[in-house]
């Protein structure tokens, strides 16, 4: 198999690197050319250079140029007739060649991060002709890497998360640290991880980098953070490598691992009978060291004297149970209730259920309050009737209201003038009979609407209202009227019996049955053969007409 000039050229370079450590000093090596080289016409015979190792070590810090290698064509005997000249990447600025003798140095810091090798071209000429005397060889000066780079983290620091109560080896995250060594020459930029902060909850893989737990059941409400520093070191961790670092913050995700649980077994709150309907009693509150939805609760009354009365619900702000008042509460009826309460986890966990049931109890006891309570009417509206012919002083009916406290105060009434302008009422202050005060006219005022006051004679400042309807019956106290003024022309030719003029009554009265009118004429009229009048009998219509003819 024939190895190409480059592949060749890496093989001599190599194998020149392992001798040279290996305690050859000076060993030398040639290449042929696979081509003949022709000058002036003739075919020359295949000439060959010489030359040592070209490998330099980077990073060199002395003071004089650093020796690299020496070109040497077997054309050159020695007698200074051959003339070296150096091309190519980085010649003259960093590589220099002795022309004389093949030497070639160089005269800056060198740095294989930057670049790892540099192409050169050699030529060999005659002093005198300048005519090459060897045809020009391309070979590469490769630099040799030191460990002169520690890792980098370059995505640190990092931050993750892990459930808790993962089980030991849960993947956590990955660091990677990154070497700008050379990774094919040595161990320079072979790198192992190693946790310097951390343990005994966490370890890392020494060649992946993966961190994993390393203790069982670690428990947020515990501890829910760690700062772990991870280390990476180069020459695969032994002694004289680089080593750099990186934090990872570690934080522990909640589960649901723990039961709502009531602070107390039983709580009293005092309450007043007066509290209005859907009015918040008390708030209670089950602890859940969990977070977020691990912590919702839902709350129930499960069972108690007061499961119709009260009500509970949840703030889903604060996960409060909120316990309202359903119906009025009255102290003289029920003085306490007892509440038994469940607080329940609305998202469990089945990992979890080994632990008990994620709820709990507590008993709620409601005392009632008295409270000082106005007069309570037996009736909330009083209908009362009344003749308008009844006399001053005439009992129409009586009201009656008691004190619903437990001192039962003696009550006063009295009437609301407001509503009794005119004031046709009297009521005995001590027994709540209604009398009337003065003449009534059911033409006036047909219904009157009062108020009647019943306040505690202990505290007169607690007032109870009643309120009274009294419809005045009628009487037949009024006249028939007639409806109009009436003024009748009658024409000189009318004939005898024809109907000159209508004529009706009306009366203030109400009879139940409907008003029933008799017409007839005045005694000065009926002398008047003139005129004749006719009576509708029988017509119970409100207003009855007569027919007045002319005779």
């Amino acid at each position: 198999m024939k190895l190409g000039k480059v592949e060749f050229c890496h093989f001599l370079q190599i194998l020149a690197l392992f001798l040279c450590l290996s305690g050859m000093n000076q060993a030398e090596f040639s290449r042929s050319r696979s081509k003949p080289y022709f000058q002036s016409g003739r075919t020359r015979t295949k000439r060959s250079w010489v030359w040592n190792q070209f490998f330099v070590l980077e990073e060199y810090m002395g003071t004089d140029p650093l020796y690299v290698g020496k070109l040497h064509s077997d054309v050159d005997k020695g007698d200074g007739s051959i003339k070296y000249i150096l091309s190519g990447e980085g010649a003259s600025s960093i590589f220099i060649i002795d022309e004389n003798t093949g030497d070639i140095h160089a005269t800056k810091r060198l740095d294989r991060e930057e670049q790892a090798y540099y192409t050169l071209r050699a030529q060999a000429l005659d002093r005198l002709t300048n005519k090459p005397v060897e045809p020009e060889s391309e070979f590469i000066i490769k630099i040799q890497d030191i460990n002169d780079n520690e890792p980098k983290f370059l995505d640190g620091p990092y931050t993750a998360g892990v459930p808790e109560m993962s089980p030991v080896g849960t993947s956590v995250v990955q660091v990677t640290a990154t070497d700008a060594d050379d990774p094919t020459y040595g161990n320079s930029a072979r790198v192992v991880y190693s946790i310097l902060q951390g343990q005994p909850y966490f370890s890392v893989e020494p060649k992946t980098g993966v961190i994993k737990t390393a203790l069982p059941n670690m428990d947020r409400e515990a501890k829910d953070q760690y700062l772990l520093v991870i280390q990476a070191k180069d020459m695969v961790g032994q002694n004289g490598g680089l080593s750099g670092t990186t934090s990872v913050t570690v934080t522990l995700t909640d589960v649901n691992d723990n039961p709502p649980r009531f602070p107390r077994r039983s709580y009293q709150y005092n309450v007043p009978e007066s509290l209005p309907v859907a009015s918040v009693v008390a708030r209670i509150k089950a602890a859940d060291a969990d977070v977020g939805p691990n912590a919702e609760m839902e709350y129930k009354i499960v069972d108690g004297d007061g499961l119709g009365v009260f009500k509970i619900s949840v703030d889903k702000d604060t996960q409060e149970g909120i316990i309202t008042i359903q119906k009025e509460l009255d102290f003289e009826a029920k003085t306490s209730y007892t509440l038994r309460i469940e607080a329940a986890n609305m998202h469990v966990d089945p990992r979890f259920l080994s632990l008990g049931p994620f709820s709990d109890m507590t008993t709620l006891k409601i005392i009632v309050e008295d409270v000082d309570e106005p007069p309570v009417f037996t009736s909330r509206l009083y209908s009362m009737v009344v003749s308008e012919a009844a006399k001053v002083g005439t009992i129409i009916g009586t009201v009656a209201a008691h004190d619903p406290d437990a001192s039962n105060s003696p009550v006063r009434y009295s009437i609301d003038r407001n509503t009794d302008l005119e004031r046709y009422f009297n009521i005995d202050a001590n027994s709540g009979v209604i009398t009337t005060a003065k003449s009534l006219d059911r033409e006036t005022n047909a219904v009157h609407n009062i108020t009647v006051l019943a306040m505690e004679s202990q505290n007169p400042a607690q007032i109870g209202r009643g309120y009274v309807a009294i419809t005045i019956l009628d009487i037949n106290d009024n006249a028939p009227e007639f409806a109009m003024e009436y003024e009748t022309t009658v024409c000189e030719n009318a004939q005898p019996g024809q109907v000159i003029q209508k004529i009706s009554a009306i009366d203030k009265d109400d009879p139940p049955n409907g008003h029933q009118f008799y017409f007839s004429l005045t005694t000065e009229a009926a002398n008047n053969h003139n005129f004749t009048l006719q009576d509708n009998k029988g017509d119970v219509t409100p207003s009855l007409s007569g027919a007045v003819n002319l005779y």
